[in-house]
């Protein structure tokens, strides 16, 4: 027989706080809330599967007033777009079919909003039947409004008349899927209820799972993002104490606390990009101010990624050497020095122009990004030694001494075939940079220059933007040699994310950026390793694609078991111990 349950809130608050910590810091996870009859209304099984699987849930009611979603992402480390009515086919441009079923637009605005800005901040969503169209539909893909009526072929009964925490049919999963990896199988049997269905996935996912029939049942980010979508229900079977389908739910948890251990680390951190050539886009009137579609690197995305400061440099191209060609690349790496600073001052109360490392912790604490400024190719500074000084005291803090092509300071890594090092004005020009706290960048510098430089530099010198060329061969990259004596001497080697610098064949992806991290940290100790993206200079790759994806790369150093000095090290702390030095050195 039952016994009645006595109810002593009393006793209940004492054991909540028996033992100390009296907290578990769960991630919290956004579910989105259904809307009918007047009600916000969420199924049992969605908050059941994220409590059993660790997470504690947080409903997002649905709502035309969309200005409070980015608040609400603040506090989320992890989305589930929850099931429901079908999508409004307005919303993706189409006119409705005859055998369109209920609808319910007060949700679509929203969580294709919501899946859009999620996503853009790299929070693991995880999409449940409703939810994997909501999540294609968001980033570009489309939509069957009916599967029987659109489809080719004889469909399955995909609405069951089953309960629903019972498997009604059987999909097959593709090999090397994440799916895959988490059930270790070919064939599930779930418990599909729908009609709507992914037609053609988005650009940046996969199909992972379908039916007998060929509808897609499953589909995961091809771009080594936390994002996966399942057409069935699988937060129906535990509500039948079934955890077959908790794996899901454990992925989403142990990508949120990942994602949420990454934030907490990047408040307590600094984080800077070495190397970016956003002014190389001023010319197409872009907006730092907003999250502008032209720019790997603006206000919106730093703040996104959750990147610090970045390095913004003044480009030059190299021309002939005549002259008035010197002239006219002196000037112009005034203008763009320049158009830097106008845009930051247009941005004040967000950002500011940081001139030494002591700014930019001064900044963050103040809760401003920090724009350094540098300059790409000492072409700028033509023959005339006293424009370094005057570019340094402009806040100049490093210059490469080259690009693509020679100039009169070096030999370059490309279109050298004299294979010449430094020129005797290019060791009055190092002994310069060193006099007057310029660091010395010889990314982009030819091999003998290289050394040349190492030779000539009393002070530490860097490569802001280079990689390993034992797993690339390119000659902008650096053998282990150059990178042996670039620590032996304390200097500093940044990664770059361009594509060509990180495998010779194929697109480079986050995992290429990270094994040539790792090798480099193998070869000269983490203690000479950074990043320098090269965003708006060709950086960019899959997982890593804007400063809006660089709490990416925090995620997986920490998957990398990197302690968090380590990782403080090479999220700008090398660097800036060069930087301090040679400023030092004045």
């Amino acid at each position: 027989m039952k016994t009645f349950q006595t109810f002593d809130i009393s006793a209940d608050y004492d054991n909540l706080h028996r033992s100390f910590p009296c907290r578990k810091d769960a991630p919290v996870i956004g579910l989105t809330g259904n809307f009918q009859d007047g009600a916000c209304t969420l199924l049992e099984g969605y908050f059941t599967s994220i409590l059993k699987a660790g997470g504690t849930p947080f409903i997002l009611p649905p709502s035309d007033d969309t200005s409070n979603l980015l608040n609400a992402l603040e506090s989320l480390d992890g989305l589930v777009l929850t099931g429901g009515a079908d999508i409004n086919p307005l919303f993706l441009g189409e006119e409705p079919v005859k055998d369109l079923h209920g609808i319910n637009p007060r949700r679509d605005r929203q969580e294709l909003l919501l899946a859009k800005l999620a996503a853009d901040r790299q929070i693991p969503i995880l999409g449940i039947c409703r939810g994997i169209q909501v999540m294609n539909a968001a980033f570009g893909g489309t939509l069957y409004q009916d599967i029987h009526s659109q489809m080719e072929g004889t469909c399955l009964k995909h609405s069951q008349e089953l309960e629903r925490g019972y498997a009604s049919h059987t999909v097959h999963i593709e090999a090397n899927s994440l799916l895959h990896k988490l059930f270790d199988t070919d064939t599930l049997a779930v418990n599909s209820f729908h009609h709507q269905a992914v037609k053609d996935v988005a650009p940046g996912f996969r199909v992972t799972a379908r039916a007998a029939d060929g509808v897609i049942e499953a589909m995961e980010s091809a771009e080594h993002k936390s994002m996966m979508g399942v057409q069935w229900h699988p937060e129906c079977f535990i509500l039948e104490q079934d955890t077959s389908m908790m794996p899901i739910f454990q992925w989403l948890i142990g990508e949120a606390t990942s994602f949420r251990e990454a934030k907490k680390l990047h408040r307590r951190i600094l984080t800077l990009d070495s190397h970016c050539d956003t002014p190389m886009f001023f010319d197409q009137g872009i907006d730092f101010a907003t999250r502008d579609k032209k720019i790997l690197v603006d206000l919106h995305k730093m703040t996104e990624g959750r990147l610090d400061a970045t390095i913004m440099v003044a480009y030059l191209k190299q021309q002939e050497r005549n002259d008035e060609a010197l002239l006219a690349a002196t000037a112009k790496a005034d203008r763009i020095l320049n158009e830097i600073e106008s845009m930051v001052a247009r941005n004040c109360t967000a950002v500011d122009i940081a001139r030494t490392p002591a700014d930019l912790y001064r900044l963050k604490a103040a809760g401003k990004k920090a724009i350094m400024l540098g300059i790409e190719n000492g072409y700028a500074i033509g023959k005339d030694l006293t424009n370094v000084e005057r570019f340094r005291r402009r806040g100049v803090v490093y210059m490469t001494l080259c690009h693509n092509g020679n100039n009169d300071i070096c030999g370059s890594a490309r279109y050298n075939e004299e294979g010449l090092g430094v020129s005797e004005f290019g060791e009055q020009v190092i002994r310069e940079m060193n006099r007057v706290g310029m660091m010395v960048d010889v990314s982009h510098a030819g091999e003998r220059s290289f050394y040349d430089a190492l030779d000539i530099s009393r002070l530490p010198i860097v490569a802001s933007h280079s990689s390993a060329r034992a797993l690339c061969d390119h000659p902008r990259n650096l053998t282990d040699e150059q990178l042996k004596a670039l620590a032996a001497r304390e200097g500093v080697a940044q990664v770059c994310l361009y594509s060509g610098f990180l495998r010779q064949e194929g697109q480079a992806s986050i995992l290429d950026a990270i094994e040539h991290l790792n090798h480099m940290v193998n070869i000269m100790g983490v203690e000479h390793v950074g990043i320098g993206t090269d965003f708006d200079g060709d950086g960019g790759i899959k997982g890593c694609a804007s400063a809006a994806e660089l709490i990416n790369l925090t995620r997986r150093l920490l998957s990398e078991r990197y302690s968090e000095e380590s990782i403080r090290l090479i999220w700008g702390g090398n660097f800036l111990r060069v930087m301090e030095e040679v400023q030092r050195g004045i």
